[in-house]
């Protein structure tokens, strides 16, 4: 019988809390999405009546979106610093920049950028839920 090696680690960021980062980024990465799949984001179109009274459910969904990135912005901050790290590291693992085998060097690595910029780095990657989907099911292994 084969015994997995013990990790000399453990996460301080629960996997719960990484999994809730990861449904907060698919669900902002979809919202994106979709106005990219229309095809119109942030296109106007006047059918040369300008005096109907145009309804726009858009704004709703603006705020929508809006609302879910200022969320996933505020659970970022929220972190502590060893926290703020290991999502960093664990989206590195996800993206391949590190392997699981070299957790220690991209958790050091982690702790090397600004922590105060953590929400704004990590908002600014467009694949950020299947990163930290794909390093926190390497990490975990």
């Amino acid at each position: 019988m084969q015994h997995r090696a013990e990790r000399e680690w453990e996460l301080s960021i629960g996997p719960d809390t990484v999994r809730l980062f990861i449904l907060k980024a698919k669900a902002l990465s979809a919202g994106m999405a979709d106005d990219f799949a229309d095809g119109s984001e942030h296109e106007v179109e006047f059918d040369g009546d300008g005096h109907d009274l145009h309804q726009h459910d858009g704004l709703a969904e603006e705020e929508s979106e809006d609302l879910t990135e200022r969320e996933l912005r505020e659970l970022i901050g929220d972190l502590n610093v060893d926290e703020a790290a290991e999502l960093i590291a664990l989206t590195w693992v996800g993206r391949g920049d590190y392997d699981a085998s070299e957790w220690s060097e991209a958790l050091a690595a982690a702790r090397q950028r600004p922590w105060r910029q953590t929400a704004k780095y990590l908002l600014g990657m467009p694949q950020l839920a299947d990163w930290l989907e794909q390093g926190l099911e390497a990490v975990a292994e």
